[in-house]
């Protein structure tokens, strides 16, 4: 039986912390899902398309990840695919916290969830999506916090 997980987020954009997440992720599951959460109430820097777009032409080549979209509760995503991993990524004792109260709630929700937690690489610690959407408000160049080959602009 094939293991896959979920990763779940907004990814608005995705950036080289994201992709170490789903890289790591690759190396234990035969499968990833990034699911990009749309919450009808935020308007993001990209459309939910264009994410869904440049996700997908990251991965061309790399049949093992797939890309969607979901609105609501990732624990009820999860057990709609039948998928008992979600895959998360941590850069600090911040993110441990609020991941550890999303797994929380999460194995409330649906409790044949399993949280893996992998750490972001060093070098990716201070990249956010926020942070790059503040670096672009104030027209900065965001290409190194990028995965390599994807011009944002083409999808903004």
């Amino acid at each position: 039986m094939k293991k896959t997980a979920i990763f779940p987020g907004s990814f608005d954009p995705y950036t080289m912390g994201h992709k170490s997440v789903v890289d790591q992720g690759l190396s234990l599951f035969d499968r990833v899902i990034v699911a990009i959460g749309i919450n009808v109430e935020k308007r993001g820097l990209l459309t939910p398309e264009n994410r869904v777009a440049l996700i997908r032409d990251l991965y061309h080549d790399e049949p093992r990840v797939e890309v969607i979209t979901y609105e609501g509760l990732t624990a009820d995503l999860a057990r709609r695919l039948g998928t008992p991993f979600l895959l998360r990524g941590m850069r600090n004792t911040v993110d441990f916290e609020f991941e550890r109260n999303m797994m929380q709630l999460n194995q409330a929700l649906n409790p044949e969830l399993t949280t893996v937690l992998l750490f972001t690489p060093p070098e990716y610690v201070a990249i956010s999506s926020s942070s790059v959407r503040e670096i672009i408000a104030f027209g900065g160049d965001v290409s190194s916090f990028m995965p390599p080959g994807i011009d944002l602009k083409k999808y903004i």
